[in-house]
């Protein structure tokens, strides 16, 4: 899985919302989210530009919370 070098963390936020995920507050530049399918799950995102590591991280926590692959999740968020 090929990840993007400059995924801003506003556009994953975005993305995110096929998971169910929502911004419950946002300190500084960094935002927390909550999804309640599949049983709650919070994850926090950075609002600039995501490493590429940090982006792997990301999609590594939510593949785990709903028990698909990283390029399961990748391909949704994508598609």
């Amino acid at each position: 899985m090929k990840l993007p070098r400059d995924q801003d963390g506003l556009e994953l936020v975005k993305m995110l919302k096929v998971f169910g995920y929502v911004m419950v507050r946002q300190e500084g530049s960094h935002m927390r989210l909550m999804t309640t399918a599949n049983g709650k799950h919070h994850l926090s995102v950075v609002t600039g530009t995501l490493k590429v590591g940090t982006l792997d991280q990301i999609i590594g926590l939510v593949a785990e919370h709903f028990d698909l692959s990283k390029q399961d999740v990748w391909d949704r968020l994508n598609g």
